[in-house]
């Protein structure tokens, strides 16, 4: 009878009393509880067992490759015996301290692969995505007739072969070439496109009088970096690098042009409709509502852009392999160069895994540079 009217009244029943749940010593919670835990161990499990192919290849054929070559960027090796023997010569962190530190050949043609590379990065990256991002636009239009072809033929460079692109572009920049043979019909004079070693900014600044490329003076000339002057840093590409720069941006601005299409077909319609009713232009449009929705999108374009131009290799390999005068020579190239023609590949190593930690650092300075910012509060996002 007490028990009967302890529930009526609302009080919980005691530990012991009737119908109250199981507490023994040892039970962790109710059996719903366990079987629900014990459903996502095995979901777990299954999705392990689902993935463990994909996880396998990947370990085999990338994970285990890139700590090899680690460990090989510590040796002195000529790719001839097993790196893991005794064969192998270790040296810890020469081959970097050669490359960054030591005076001489090595530390030179790094320098300037990086020059060579760095001008190579800031043209081409703005360059293919201004230029995507400008087709994108104009393929977007739904009164534009012809739409579909003309997304095919922009996006045709990006599919075809790069090497037979590059043979292609030999051929119509050479002295005698096609694009010459057009400069001459408005009274221009072409150079030598592939064997013109002259930076284009000491060029401009040898016409403005500002500098003489042959005998420069001052501070451009008596202070240098890793064994090259600032002169010689800020001289400029190369006319041949400028022609391997045109060929990045004509072959992939295609491929960026899908990517912000398919952005641009996202953008909610009452965006762009309530900024009509609101009175405001084209370029407007553009600039207040179509870029601000596209800012993932853009960080994505820039960040591929950014990765694959910090790792050209077979455009400079068929159109120029560093000629003349190291002028078109890139880290990739380089790397290539010192495993594969000179036998060390414990340099060419070190050079990837310089590189690596500058896409790194480059990436991640390139994320906070485009964060989103909130102007109230003064926070990122």
């Amino acid at each position: 009878m007490p028990i009967r009217t302890m529930r009526a009244s609302g009080t919980p029943p005691t530990t012991g009393s009737p119908g109250a749940p199981d507490s023994a010593p040892g039970r962790t919670g109710t059996p719903a509880k366990a079987d629900a835990r014990a459903g996502l161990r095995g979901e777990g499990t299954w999705g392990w067992l689902f993935v463990s192919p994909m996880v396998l290849v990947l370990g085999l054929f990338m994970v285990l490759p890139i700590l090899m070559a680690l460990w090989v960027s510590l040796l002195h090796w000529d790719g001839q015996s097993n790196p893991f023997s005794a064969q192998a010569d270790f040296v810890g962190l020469d081959n970097y301290r050669t490359l960054l530190t030591q005076d001489g050949l090595d530390r030179t043609l790094f320098a300037t692969s990086l020059r060579n590379n760095a001008y190579y990065v800031l043209l081409t990256v703005p360059l293919q995505t201004v230029l995507a991002l400008a087709l994108a636009l104009i393929v977007n239009q739904k009164l534009l007739r012809g739409r579909g072809a003309l997304r095919t033929t922009f996006f045709f460079p990006s599919v075809t072969s790069s090497i037979a692109v590059s043979t292609v572009f030999l051929f119509l920049f050479q002295g005698s070439g096609a694009v010459n043979s057009m400069l001459s019909w408005i009274g221009l004079k072409g150079p030598n496109w592939f064997a013109d070693p002259r930076g284009v900014l000491s060029l401009i600044l040898s016409g403005l009088g500002i500098v003489d490329p042959e005998r420069p003076a001052g501070v451009l000339a008596d202070h240098s970096l890793m064994g090259l002057s600032w002169f010689e840093w800020l001289a400029g590409p190369s006319v041949a690098m400028c022609t391997i720069i045109l060929l990045a941006v004509w072959t992939t601005s295609g491929s960026f042009m899908l990517i912000f299409l398919a952005a641009l077909q996202n953008i909610p319609r009452e965006l762009e409709e309530s900024a009509a009713i609101e009175g405001v232009n084209r370029r407007q449009m553009v600039r207040y509502v179509t870029l601000p929705a596209l800012r993932p999108v853009l960080f994505l374009v820039l960040t591929l852009g950014l990765i694959s131009t910090w790792q050209v290799f077979d455009q400079v390999y068929v159109m120029g392999q560093g000629a003349p005068g190291n002028t078109t020579l890139t880290p990739a190239f380089l790397s290539y160069s010192a495993g594969f023609d000179n036998a060390d590949f414990g340099q060419g190593s070190a050079i990837a895994f310089i590189l690596l930690a500058l896409i790194l650092i480059l990436t991640a300075f390139q994320r906070w540079a485009l964060r989103e910012r909130d102007a109230h509060t003064g926070r990122n996002r």
